[in-house]
């Protein structure tokens, strides 16, 4: 079992070994990148995706999905790094939405009011959400963020991370998000 005082160890050898190397970090990713995964332990985006310190931010929750409570959650961080223009890159900014095989996700399945309540949705428009299919699902996410996110310069795109073989599937590629206004 790991206990704190093995996590405050690590936490030394990160030090010594990665934060060191990285100074002047700032509160925006140098990537100009966001990435909503699952909380799934198999399932670390920074480590699956090769991504460094800074990098990128990322957002962690049940199943990786774009909730109510994500898109306020990035709506939240767009307003923490617009007051911090210090360190922005320029370009366009990619949300990433990665899903994965075998998510407990399908294990909710059976709990329709639970979902329900955490899609913010009744439980009649469950089906639509693809809750048993990353595949599915991913593409779910990647149309809502398209509905609900106006910006130019913004890319949203789909993957699948299958937890057998370790290999990640291009599911949506990089998409522009339309600009203007959000329609009525």
């Amino acid at each position: 079992m790991t206990d704190t005082d093995e996590l405050v160890r690590r936490n030394g050898d990160f030090v010594a070994a990665e934060f060191r190397t990285r100074p002047g970090l700032t509160i925006n990713p140098t990537g100009n990148m966001m990435v909503v995964g699952c909380v799934d332990p198999r399932v670390d985006p920074t480590r699956i995706l090769g991504l460094g310190l800074g990098e990128a931010a990322v957002i962690r929750n049940v199943g990786g999905r774009i909730t109510p409570a994500t898109l306020r959650t990035m709506n939240m961080l767009g307003k923490v790094g617009a007051a911090n223009p210090d360190g922005k890159v320029s370009g366009d900014w990619n949300l990433v939405l990665l899903h994965h095989t075998d998510c407990g996700m399908t294990d909710l399945a059976s709990f329709p009011e639970l979902l329900a309540e955490y899609f913010e949705i009744a439980e009649d428009e469950l089906a639509a959400k693809s809750v048993s299919d990353p595949y599915g699902s991913v593409r779910v996410d990647t149309d809502l963020i398209r509905q609900e996110i106006r910006r130019p310069g913004f890319l949203v795109s789909g993957l699948v991370y299958d937890v057998s073989t370790g290999t990640v599937e291009i599911t949506v590629p990089p998409t522009p998000v339309p600009a203007g206004p959000l329609p009525d």
